[in-house]
């Protein structure tokens, strides 16, 4: 969970959700990117949420996907609490 540091209802900040996978794809009505960047004027948690999840999606685009080796694909799900997602 995010910690905020500033007085702004925090509501505002879980409703950006709904529309971050538009914005960063590119894809996002203008009204809608004016919103989430007006936003992230006034919340810096925001702000380097959404900075660092476009550099990350930058970086895969970059470099594809390398599939895991399958015991670090153990170990990270282990360490996730998600080995009811592991195949096989």
């Amino acid at each position: 969970m995010i910690d905020h540091h500033h007085d702004h209802d925090r509501s505002a900040c879980h409703a950006l959700l709904s529309g971050l996978s538009d914005y960063l794809d590119g894809e996002a009505e203008q009204a809608l990117c004016d919103e989430i960047e007006r936003h992230m004027e006034e919340c810096e948690d925001c702000r380097v949420v959404i900075d660092t999840l476009a550099k990350t999606i930058t970086l895969y685009r970059e470099h594809g996907h390398t599939p895991l080796p399958p015991d670090a694909r153990r170990r990270l799900y282990a360490a996730l609490d998600l080995n009811d997602f592991l195949e096989g």
